[in-house]
């Protein structure tokens, strides 16, 4: 991999310091969307509303898909602006970690000159109080210096340092793939799965609640599936008459579902179903494994993620049979986890489906690990080759290649929990007409909920303009070309 890098300290001087929260980035393009070869970077300053600048100096790392390191270096704003440029010569996802650089340490003394000062320390003092002297007799071990005796100062970790600022971009992202192919037989699995699901007919057990949202009809609900049962919430209009559907698949844990979810949307004129991703009551947070991505995770027959995914089919075919649904209108959403299950759904069921719409989605590039890059949540640890394997039939971009519904993705250009390159390695298989949207200063959202305003804006305009007939068409955007 060719690389270039530089750093440029301006002449201009700045009588400023900041805090870590503090410091001015201004990248060399708005977009943070670069093509292979072109320089990319960022320019670091101090902000001017602060004199007397107590430290200037700091350190930043370069990473490619989140872990690899491709460079590193330090720069120092006492006299201006820094600028870290550098060029990269093929598709990738870059971050650069800031921090203050480390002060100088002192020289520690070695353990055995600590225990030369602690004997010393103890002749003195015995040769001065006799009763110390019988002390030290009596406990030979006694330290005066930091017990073990030189050793403990030394031993103590240093606790990492927390970035003044994390920055990302993109090099021609639309070039990013799955480390791991897509299986030979992966259709031929998942065929052979939804034609058992087929067999089994939802028998739905729908109970009435009461919800403080006017207009409202609110149920819980539950469906017989493939070895499990699917809960949820379903909520609709009071008044007569067909509705648009959306239905919202959950993010990751356990924990008791939002009724209000789906009753608010129900108030805008959805019919609207919130799926539990877990074979559990949406009222209650306890009765599964907090560990649940482990479970049979050597097999694609015992892996979690089978029943999960089949009970989210069988919540959409259940949903369009239901007579209040418009038989034109079925959005399916959902953030990290959620959107993951979106993703999959969708490209098990191509035919079924209006719009996707989803917020940094977990599950691509399931084997990202074993190609030098970050993965995203479920982790699967594919150091073990059966769980590699495993992961395969359940990575979000082998579903991708059979979506044809418009899709919406949102991806966090600095997110740590599902790295933008996993998000791309799904997103670049869709064939469908799409839209990315790309949040340059977006950790995952729960991490940095002040940074998804693109991705809540744009969804609510698409989720609008489905409401009221409307058909959803993805704009080009800036990363949906090189």
């Amino acid at each position: 991999m060719k690389k270039r890098f530089l750093v440029l300290a301006s002449a201009l001087a700045f009588g400023s310091a900041a805090s870590a929260a503090e410091l001015n980035v201004t990248p060399l393009k708005t977009s943070d969307i670069y093509a292979v070869g072109e320089q990319l970077g960022w320019t670091f300053s101090l902000p001017p509303s602060v004199s007397a600048p107590p430290d200037t100096t700091f350190s930043y790392t370069i990473r490619a898909n989140s872990s690899e390191t491709i460079g590193s270096g330090t720069f120092n704003l006492a006299d201006g602006p820094a600028t870290i440029k550098f060029s990269l010569d093929h598709p990738t996802m870059v971050t650069v970690t800031v921090v203050r650089a480390a002060p100088q340490q002192a020289a520690k003394p070695t353990p055995a000159d600590a225990n030369a000062v602690n004997d010393s320390l103890k002749a003195l003092l015995a040769k001065n109080d006799p009763a110390l002297k019988a002390i030290f007799a009596r406990y030979p071990d006694y330290c005066l210096t930091p017990a073990p005796c030189g050793a403990a100062s030394s031993d103590i970790a240093a606790s990492p340092e927390t970035p003044v600022v994390v920055v990302g971009a993109a090099v021609a992202p639309t070039g990013i793939a799955p480390s791991a192919a897509r299986p030979a037989d992966f259709d031929a699995f998942w065929a052979a799965k939804l034609a058992e699901l087929k067999k089994i007919a939802p028998r739905p057990v729908l109970v009435p609640l009461v919800t403080t949202v006017p207009g409202v009809k609110l149920y819980m609900i539950q469906l017989d599936s493939l070895g499990s049962d699917v809960h949820g919430y379903l909520a609709l209009p009071s008044g007569k008459g067909k509705f648009p559907a959306m239905i919202e698949y959950q993010w990751a844990g356990v924990y008791a579902l939002i009724p209000d979810i789906c009753a608010n949307r129900a108030a805008e004129g959805w019919l609207c179903l919130d799926v539990s991703s877990h074979d559990l009551p949406p009222d209650q947070a306890n009765g599964v494994p907090k560990n649940y991505p482990e479970i049979g995770n050597t097999s694609r027959e015992t892996s979690y993620f089978l029943s999960m995914y089949l009970r989210d089919t069988q919540a959409l075919n259940w949903v369009r049979t239901l007579p209040s649904w418009n038989k034109k209108t079925l959005v399916i959403t959902g953030t990290s986890m959620g959107g993951q299950q979106s993703l999959v759904t969708a490209g098990l069921n191509p035919s079924k489906i209006t719009a996707v719409v989803v917020d940094e989605p977990s599950g691509g590039d399931s084997n990202a690990e074993l190609n030098d890059r970050r993965p995203a949540y479920p982790n699967w640890p594919v150091s073990d080759p059966k769980v590699a394997e495993t992961a395969r039939y359940f990575d979000t971009a082998n579903f991708a290649a059979k979506i044809t519904a418009p899709t919406l993705v949102a991806v966090g250009f600095i997110d740590t929990v599902c790295p933008p390159a996993t998000v791309l390695s799904a997103f670049n298989r869709i064939p469908a007409p799409k839209e990315l949207v790309p949040m340059t200063e977006s950790d995952h959202n729960n991490y940095t909920p002040d940074k998804q305003g693109a991705f809540l804006s744009r969804a609510e305009d698409i989720f609008a303009t489905l409401l009221h007939g409307g058909k959803f068409v993805p704009n080009p955007g800036p990363a949906a070309g090189k």
